[in-house]
């Protein structure tokens, strides 16, 4: 089994950076691996590379990954800080299925813990929801994949819920739902555009564009609809 998910990532790592080089019409890669969000000066992992390919000279060990992501993560309230950790984590993730699978059970059971505290921790629920749809654009939702099974966007409107109003995570939740639901898609998306105009960085991010195509994030999550048309 093992070797079978080293062979599974190994391809999907290939597969990935060739869906990440195809410029088109839709969105060319997954937008939760493949794009590097704007942090400004904030702390995430080392990352040597670009957007989404680890160039190996990052001197990383990845055994330590689950402990250091969260130490991260508990040291932020910015919704695009996590966001950004988490794609990194991920693309570390892939390099080893132990890794991948012990920092999802970290983030699921950091999730479960903040659901049941008097206090709850939105961002916790978050993180377990992105990391979960993060994964499920990498691996696909096959059960080799460790969040095969979770609903990943059920835990960032749970997230949403209790967060109030945090424009950065509905810009998350209407990356995650490219695909639809298309109502909720375009009410993330319009919501993140209007939280953008009081939010530096999130328009920062917003006005980037994505990969090496034309538009723009903002064009992205609000031409959604157009995107999903162009690519079936």
């Amino acid at each position: 089994m093992k070797n079978n998910l080293i062979g599974l990532l190994r391809g999907c790592t290939a597969a990935l950076a060739a869906c990440c080089l195809v410029a088109s019409a839709a969105f060319a890669g997954p937008p939760l691996i493949c794009h590097a969000f704007d942090i400004g000066n904030a702390k995430s992992l080392p990352f040597v590379g670009h957007d989404w390919n680890l160039s190996g000279g990052e001197g990383y060990d990845v055994k330590g990954l689950a402990q250091d992501t969260i130490a991260i993560l508990d040291g932020s309230q910015m919704t695009l800080v996590h966001m950004e950790t988490l794609r990194r984590a991920a693309l570390y993730a892939r390099k080893d299925p132990q890794t991948a699978k012990q920092l999802l059970l970290t983030l699921t059971a950091r999730s479960d813990a903040a659901q049941s505290s008097s206090h709850p921790d939105a961002l916790a629920i978050f993180d377990a929801g992105y990391a979960a749809a993060a994964y499920q654009q990498w691996l696909g939702e096959g059960g080799e994949n460790p969040a095969h099974g979770l609903d990943g966007y059920a835990l960032v409107k749970k997230a949403l819920a209790m967060h109030g109003n945090d424009a950065q995570m509905e810009f998350a939740a209407a990356l995650i739902t490219l695909h639809g639901p298309e109502a909720d898609q375009q009410a993330h998306a319009a919501k993140a555009v209007a939280g953008a105009k009081t939010d530096e960085l999130l328009a920062r991010n917003l006005s980037s564009h994505f990969l090496a195509q034309s538009q723009t994030m903002a064009e992205m999550i609000t031409r959604g609809a157009e995107n999903r048309v162009a690519r079936q």
